[in-house]
């Protein structure tokens, strides 16, 4: 089964992360001190059809962004260790999800060659939940680096943050099912490998 376990200790966060690419949980486990991030990293899981239990400990007395960056590292590690030599997967993904009044797109690349695009974040409030919307970049683009993929989230429209940033996880983790998935033979490069 391709699953990995990833371990972090910082002076910032202490995290502990299990995934599954194999098995989709009755209920994914996601206690980060941040209760937002908890509902969007568990809807990417549940979208994703994946196993995903995380619990960090982290410096909320400053704010989420150690937390939520160290949290898209150790995601993104994991991605890179349960997937292996990346051998029978499909390897890109894409969705465009609705939720409500608005729309936002993941589209992603399991290249090994790390980008992250992200447009259209202008329709986000400047604070969500409490915290800095700039965290969310962060988030994503650790993810992106450390998963070795190329992604792009895309905002297309809409006027609550919430329902937004919802869409962008729920499009996310159907990107990853779809990129993840094993139906080939061998690497789809023809290269004959992904860096």
């Amino acid at each position: 089964m391709r699953k990995a376990t990833i371990n972090r200790e910082t002076l910032e966060t202490k995290i502990s992360l299990d995934l599954n690419l194999d098995r989709e949980a009755a209920k994914n486990e996601i206690t980060t001190g941040f209760g937002f991030a908890d509902h969007m990293l568990d809807l990417m899981g549940h979208w994703a059809g994946i196993s995903l239990n995380i619990r960090c400990r982290g410096d909320m007395k400053v704010d989420a962004h150690h937390s939520l960056e160290d949290v898209g590292i150790c995601l993104g590690q994991a991605f890179v260790e349960a997937l292996g030599d990346r051998s029978g997967i499909n390897r890109v993904g894409w969705a465009k999800v609705p939720m409500d009044e608005s729309m936002a797109e993941a589209v992603i690349d399991l290249s090994g060659r790390p980008y992250l695009h992200y447009d259209g974040d202008v329709l986000l409030s400047q604070v969500i939940a409490g915290q800095e919307k700039d965290l969310w970049r962060e988030f994503f683009k650790s993810f992106a680096f450390n998963a070795r993929l190329n992604l792009h989230i895309i905002f297309h429209y809409g006027s609550n943050s919430h329902h937004l940033l919802e869409s962008a996880f729920k499009a996310l983790g159907l990107a990853l099912k779809q990129a993840v998935t094993q139906n080939r033979n061998g690497v789809l490069s023809t290269k004959g490998s992904l860096d």
